[in-house]
């Protein structure tokens, strides 16, 4: 009969092992260069998928976010707050801190069956246990930076503190913070402060996955928030109160759903090892209120979930495009203050327009780039003055460029106002076909009047 017993709390500290492997190891992942994911305002770059982005592409960004928030969503409606039990970060670390520093390595606690009981005393453990886990939580927060400074960066940094006191301040106060939450506020941080217990509620159903005591063969423990006995009259339930002692937001699931629970299934653990010296499966189990109600499968197929997985699918095809839409080199162009500048050359009157044209490189490896410039509707109608010929740009770098361009012919006939045509940019690099960009600006061609002032000056 141990098929009667469950396994979550076990299965749970496999998935944490899995998670933190994961998660201190994809910041020293690197394909070409580039991390799986990297926002780093120190080197102005995104990585994501292990492509390099500029932060002027953080277009992406809306993205993700939106990526996010829906899988929070779609996995509430689903399973309830299996977040906050199996991946939210304030859980993990109250685990490191209660059940392996406190009760394995340090014996504060008797063991963690009992995790609504307070020890008193033993000052000189609870000095060494806060130690050990402020070490612990120095290293998360050195983990979370990673993914904006690159480890390869962060140990350089950190070997000379003096020039990098903002970082190491972080690093400090973060840990610090880190540790108060875990060792005081614990898990009243779930309970008062998080937001998730709180709109979590509006995105169940009937059909959701929760953590639920079975009534029917339970008996009834509480009529809504009155305890009517500890062992009911009818029913499996002999009063152990297993559940109770082993949860750590302290609360009695018999009671129904409560925005504390969640959805760690120690109590389903618990009981399952009690109702197994009477050859019965546990009396808290991971299912539905309907399912419960009806003793039918839990329905995972239903509107709800299946329209999320829709809109979750349109989201990430929609990422998966933006982000192969990335530009090797930006381009951003700004006119000069001056509209136009006429000079006469030759006996000659040309008609100048400049700009300040931007470029970064933002590929792995040296390019070399040039630029056309083509009047909508005009062939031949200018020619580039400078830069005169292509220029070499370092991969990551960027340059700034004063390009004149020359109308070569009249370009307009007016006699009351100056005449503004569109102009198309097709910048690129010389060594690479692939890497191409296209701007739009505008050429101010003066109106005639502004030439007659010219002939006035020959005479």
């Amino acid at each position: 009969m141990k098929a009667c017993i469950t396994n979550y709390t076990n299965k749970r500290y496999i998935f944490y092992i899995l998670a933190t492997i994961v998660i201190f190891a994809l910041p020293f992942i690197r394909v070409n260069k580039n991390h799986f994911f990297l926002l780093s305002f120190d080197h102005k770059k995104l990585n994501l998928f292990f492509v390099a982005f500029d932060t002027q592409e953080l277009y992406l960004m809306p993205f993700l976010l939106i990526l996010l928030f829906l899988t929070i969503f779609f996995i509430t409606t689903l399973a309830g707050r299996i977040w906050c039990a199996w991946s939210c970060p304030q859980t993990i670390f109250r685990v490191i801190y209660r059940d392996i520093i406190q009760t394995k390595l340090l014996k504060i606690r008797k063991n963690i069956k009992d995790k609504q009981k307070e020890f008193q005393g033993q000052f000189v453990k609870k000095f060494i246990a806060g130690i050990l886990f402020y070490c612990v939580s120095i290293i998360a927060v050195s983990n979370l930076l990673w993914y904006f400074i690159p480890p390869e960066d962060f140990f350089a940094y950190i070997q000379n503190p003096g020039e990098h006191m903002l970082l190491i301040g972080i690093i400090f106060f973060a840990s610090l913070f880190l540790s108060f939450d875990i060792m005081y506020l614990q898990e009243k941080f779930c309970i008062y402060v998080c937001p998730y217990a709180r709109i979590q509620s509006v995105m169940f159903d009937h059909d959701t996955i929760q953590v639920i005591y079975d009534e029917k063969r339970g008996g009834v423990i509480y009529d809504g928030h009155t305890k009517l006995h500890k062992k009911p009259p009818q029913g499996e339930c002999i009063g152990c109160e297993a559940c109770v002692s082993v949860c750590p937001t302290h609360i009695d699931i018999r009671k129904g759903m409560q925005l504390e629970c969640i959805n760690c299934l120690e109590c389903a653990d618990a009981c399952s090892k009690i109702q197994l010296k009477f050859n019965r499966p546990s009396l808290i189990n991971w299912t539905s209120a309907k399912s419960i109600e009806t003793r039918q499968k839990v329905n995972y197929f239903r509107f709800r979930t299946i329209a999320y997985v829709v809109v979750l699918s349109i989201v990430f095809i929609g990422l998966l495009i933006a982000s192969t839409k990335k530009e090797h080199m930006l381009l951003n162009i700004n006119r000069a203050t001056e509209l136009y500048h006429i000079e006469k050359k030759n006996d000659k009157l040309e008609v100048i327009n400049a700009y300040t044209f931007l470029f970064q490189n933002t590929d792995n490896k040296d390019h070399q780039y040039y630029f056309e410039a083509i009047l909508e509707g005009i062939e031949g109608g200018i020619e580039i003055v400078s830069p005169s010929k292509p220029f070499t740009l370092k991969a990551g770098a960027n340059t700034k460029k004063v390009v004149t361009l020359r109308a070569t012919k009249k370009l307009a006939n007016d006699d009351k106002k100056d005449t503004i045509i569109p102009l198309h940019i097709r910048a690129y690099a010389v060594d690479d076909e692939n890497i191409v960009v296209f701007r739009e600006s505008i050429f101010s061609y003066p109106k005639n009047t502004e030439f007659d002032k010219f002939k006035d000056e020959k005479k």
